[in-house]
């Protein structure tokens, strides 16, 4: 399994209001949503009016899927007649067997409360 995420910062130069920008960010965030398997959220710079941060992730099988699904949301943000791309972010995480990859997460989680191991 892995996780694809993305850290990626629009300025929106247009934005007088906050409604302008919201309407760049909900749209964008809609627009995503509704075309791609992944979840998208607003997480920065919500205090300023001209600019705009996102965090993406999304899981798959297959690292190369995440990258190329992580490549379309650069993409539709780099199109957004509104708005410019001024920095972007990725990083595919590997969750291997038992955790493998993880550091200190999954691999531990026979000892969580309640967590019983099927394997021998």
């Amino acid at each position: 399994m892995h996780v694809g995420v993305m850290r990626i910062a629009l300025e929106i130069p247009g934005a007088r209001s906050l409604k302008d920008k919201r309407q760049v960010v909900r749209s964008f965030k809609e627009r995503v949503k509704a075309r791609l398997s992944i979840s998208i959220a607003e997480v920065g710079h919500q205090d300023k009016l001209q600019r705009a941060t996102f965090g993406v992730a999304v899981v798959s099988g297959d690292a190369a899927i995440c990258e190329e699904l992580l490549g379309h949301v650069t993409s539709m943000a780099s199109s957004l007649p509104n708005a410019l791309v001024t920095d972007r972010a990725t990083e595919i995480i590997a969750f291997g067997e038992g955790g493998q990859g993880v550091r200190g997460g999954l691999g531990q989680s026979s000892d969580w409360p309640g967590f019983e191991d099927d394997d021998p």
